[in-house]
């Protein structure tokens, strides 16, 4: 493998020093961008985009050719592992992901199987390959993967954004939920593993449903879930840590839990004060967050100002990643984008000094 021209990202999950904040965002690879929009447009859908290994190549690497950023994350999407399980995966603009096959009864869980990565899976792993290869040692390559949690409540709730479903299994029927939340572990150990072999430097794992949990209920069925999977992953690659990020939206309240998983780093939405998360949590992780991706939408000045305070929280020393609390939104102006990268290495290099 080529060798590793910009390694702050790594050097910054792994609390070394760095000369300056890295930083990246996440769908950095969207449609805020022309060119991504153009390239989606050759595709036809969004499936066969994430499916044609040359195309996603080519879609991760456009914000790369674009920004200064720290690191390309893989363009794919949570949900190929329930499609490769045979729930038959379609995403519409304006409706979001659907399956043709929602689960809607235990033997249906109970029929699942972990699917094989080189082959039921193996676009995306080529796709990483590809990525590694014209990526050149530029900048790392994140892989990353849904929580178990995450993904069972798409299989099971198809659209439903308020969990009935799987919120009805939990309090009245949790044995087929555990039973799914198992396989999709399994199955995402697995994925994340191959990634990781294929040449993901970096993983991530995301938590997009788990504040919508009690406490309780986030414990037993999102982090636990969370906690085997970190447990399993291949955690040395290529003379170097492949370390992992858990982010869970809505996570705030669950900061020291999350932190004691096993995970590198915690990712933080923007509800959360990034000084104060390091406060709760000490030395023990990396912090990656956590500006409101609204404020790309404000003025130069404004983008400045608060990446400025989001720095200054944090204070000095390694340990902090810099990104949105969530994805950016098409609506960005690109040269907002650039924007806030350019302020993140500027305003943050007097703070490794």
């Amino acid at each position: 493998m080529t060798a590793l021209k910009n390694d702050r990202l790594l050097r910054a999950l792994a609390r070394q020093p760095v000369d300056a904040t890295p930083v990246w965002m996440m769908r950095q690879a969207g449609r805020y961008l022309p060119e991504y929009r153009a390239t989606r447009e050759r595709a036809g859908s969004f499936v066969t985009l994430c499916k044609t290994p040359e195309l996603a190549c080519e879609v991760t690497l456009q914000p790369i050719d674009r920004y200064p950023l720290d690191a390309a994350i893989l363009f794919s999407d949570i949900l190929t592992i329930p499609d490769a399980m045979g729930l038959g995966l379609s995403v519409n603009e304006g409706v979001g992901p659907r399956f043709e096959r929602p689960l809607r009864s235990a033997a249906q869980i109970d029929s699942l199987g972990v699917p094989d990565p080189e082959t039921d899976l193996r676009y995306v792993l080529d796709a990483v390959r590809l990525i590694r290869r014209e990526l050149g040692g530029r900048v790392p390559l994140i892989g990353f993967a849904g929580s178990p949690w995450t993904i069972a409540t798409y299989m099971i709730e198809n659209g439903d954004k308020d969990f009935h479903r799987s919120k009805a299994l939990m309090y009245s029927d949790p044995a087929p939920l555990h039973r799914l939340l198992d396989v999709v572990t399994r199955s995402v150990t697995a994925y994340l593993n191959a990634q990781i072999a294929a040449g993901a430097q970096a993983v991530m794992i995301f938590d997009t449903w788990g504040g919508a949990l009690s406490t309780a209920a986030y414990r037993e069925y999102s982090l636990a879930y969370m906690r085997r999977i970190v447990a399993g992953l291949t955690r040395e690659r290529e003379g170097r840590r492949v370390p992992v990020t858990l982010f869970t939206k809505g996570g705030g309240l669950w900061l020291e839990d999350i932190a004691d998983s096993g995970c590198d780093a915690v990712g933080l939405d923007w509800s959360c004060d990034i000084g104060a998360a390091r406060g709760r949590v000490g030395q023990r992780v990396a912090l990656q967050g956590n500006m409101d991706p609204a404020v790309l939408l404000g003025a130069p000045a404004r983008i400045r100002d608060e990446v400025a305070a989001i720095l200054a929280s944090y204070g000095r020393g390694p340990g902090q990643v810099f990104n949105l609390g969530h994805g950016i939104t098409p609506d960005v102006d690109p040269a907002n984008a650039g924007v806030f990268i350019d302020a993140v290495h500027e305003l943050s290099a007097p703070y490794h000094r």
